[in-house]
């Protein structure tokens, strides 16, 4: 369908307009546009998203935040299995059913037939998906030598920091339509890891061999083609996204016909875009929970994502590496503060990395503040009032405030700390490599799985892969995830748990803060609206009523 916001074609690229011969701002352009979208909504059925940041790219198997899964991994994408909306409940995907053997090393997948990948400007397909296409996607991740390997300039942390290339033995094809992958060793959480879409996104391997034949497999990242409920139309970067509908999506097309996410990075503006009615649909900043109290076009959709705010101290940094001063650290923040001003109140406060809706999350571990003891541990380690630098997110309110409050606590037992301040994709790129004394993150569960959390952030190969941001390596940690990993009892692998989670409280290998809560501003014009439990935002389902 052609949609009227079309008219507005590309944003302008320079300043102020001064005349009718040149172009309007930036910034009116983009609110023109949303605008439009709104307005149209009920005609043209679009929806329009203030989303928090940018994506670092499309190639959704490179990059692990949120706003990159998103903008890619729940639009563009699907995953051989998925959890059920709204739940942690593992579902069929593209594989229709599967089958586990006896000793859990062994799955078999039936993929859906007929299945449709996206019809581009750059790419038509010829064929519908069968099992070369989970070959491919899977082979260019795994094999070093594979063609499209090296076109993925981020590499693949998540694939890494899950130690991927550990567990997974082979991938072959049974049959054009059934896909059979061997493991190394039995591993509890498989069928949960095929959920994720750094992990088991579908890519099309004619798509991927036309752009090899081309020599542009960096495309992926730019011009994505998969099997998802929408199609990318464009991209004007720390702008706009612009989505349609995929009409033949095997689940049924979407209800809508566009989608567009406008990048927001203050949530001011994004309140005021709320208000404006150039955004339907908008994360709000916890401590801005009670700004559009009383709006009668809106309710706020509140949910507990499966995530934790935390810092990330650079085990291999001097200081940093001794267990003493990383645990002075932990032990000088005030917790509570920062759930009351920072996240006003909608959040509690952090003792183990696990939230409280992971099972094995342990409620016995807490970190109450106290300075004394943080400045004799400070003592203790020899701290000679250098200067250490934080990395956090730039145009946050929430994440400016919390650095503010770290940097408080911290000066009251003689530590020193400097902000950095950077887009949230270098924060990543650059905390991966260890350039870091100390960074500012969060994580939210991709799957509901203990080891989700533990083994992409905390692991010895997430270190090397750029997952794990504290740089910390422990072997008897390691030992307690692989047990864990090989055991389907529940009830042992929640002991393990356990004692993991004590293990890394006392050993500090990061600083957890704060688990909290998500709100979103939905319009009353939408229906469908998904916040999932592990942070993300699925318009799959969305209509208009």
């Amino acid at each position: 369908m052609n949609h009227p916001c079309n008219a507005f074609g590309a944003p302008p690229q320079g300043g102020a307009a001064s005349g009718p011969a040149k172009p309007a701002p930036r910034r009116h352009w983009v609110a023109a546009l949303l605008l439009c979208a709104a307005g149209a909504a009920q005609a043209a059925g679009s929806v329009s998203f203030c989303s928090e940041g940018s994506p670092e790219g499309f190639d959704i198997a490179q990059y692990e935040t949120v706003n990159t899964n998103d903008a890619a991994g729940l639009t563009i994408y699907d995953t051989l299995l998925q959890m059920k909306p709204g739940t942690t409940e593992v579902v069929p995907g593209l594989a229709e059913r599967w089958e586990v053997s006896a000793d859990g090393k062994a799955y078999t997948l039936h993929l859906r037939k007929g299945v449709q990948f996206h019809s581009t400007p750059w790419f038509k397909p010829t064929r519908t998906l069968n099992a070369d296409d989970v070959l491919w996607s899977f082979q260019r991740i795994n094999d070093k030598q594979h063609p499209a390997h090296a076109a993925a300039r981020n590499g693949f942390p998540y694939w890494a920091g899950m130690s991927m290339p550990e567990l997974i033995k082979s991938v072959s094809k049974a049959d054009p339509m059934t896909v059979r992958i061997e493991l190394t060793r039995a591993e509890a959480a498989f069928a949960a890891n095929l959920t994720m879409n750094a992990i088991a996104s579908v890519f099309s391997a004619e798509y991927g061999e036309q752009l090899a034949k081309a020599g542009k497999l960096e495309q992926l990242n730019t011009q994505p083609v998969g099997t998802g409920p929408y199609v990318l139309k464009s991209y004007q970067k720390d702008a706009l996204i612009r989505y349609t509908a995929h009409p033949q999506y095997w689940a049924g097309a979407p209800k809508i016909d566009n989608l567009i996410f406008a990048v927001t990075l203050d949530n001011a503006v994004m309140i005021q875009r709320l208000k404006a009615g150039e955004c339907m649909v908008g994360v709000l900043a916890n401590d801005k929970a009670s700004t559009l109290d009383g709006d009668p076009r809106f309710e706020i959709a509140k949910s507990r994502p499966l995530m934790t705010a935390y810092i990330a101290p650079n085990s291999k940094h001097k200081w940093l590496s001794d267990k003493r001063f990383r645990q002075a650290l932990s032990l000088a923040v005030d917790r509570g503060a920062i759930v009351q001003s920072v996240y006003g109140g909608f959040a509690e406060a952090a003792g183990s990395f696990l939230p409280p809706g992971i099972w094995s999350h342990d409620p016995n571990l807490k970190d109450k503040q106290d300075v004394e003891k943080a400045k004799a541990l400070v003592k203790a380690s020899g701290y000679d009032g250098s200067e250490l630098q934080i990395f956090a997110t730039a145009g946050k309110s929430d994440v400016k405030r919390l650095v503010e409050l770290v940097q408080s606590d911290w000066a009251k037992i003689g530590v020193k700390v400097a902000v950095r301040n950077m887009e949230l994709g270098e924060l990543y790129k650059r905390t991966g490599k260890g350039e870091h004394d100390l960074a500012v993150l969060s994580w939210y569960s991709d799957n509901g799985d203990p080891d989700n959390f533990l083994t992409p952030n905390l692991s010895c190969a997430a270190v090397e892969g750029g997952g794990n941001k504290a740089q910390w390596c422990n072997a008897a940690f390691d030992e307690l995830l692989a047990a864990a990993r090989a055991t389907p009892d529940l009830k042992k692998r929640t002991e393990i748990y356990r004692k993991a989670q004590v293990l890394l409280h006392e050993e500090t290998g990061l600083i957890p803060l704060a688990h909290k809560q998500g709100l979103v501003a939905v319009d009353k014009r939408i229906a469908g609206f998904v916040a999932t439990p592990f942070g993300g935002h699925d318009f799959k389902a969305v209509r208009l009523k």
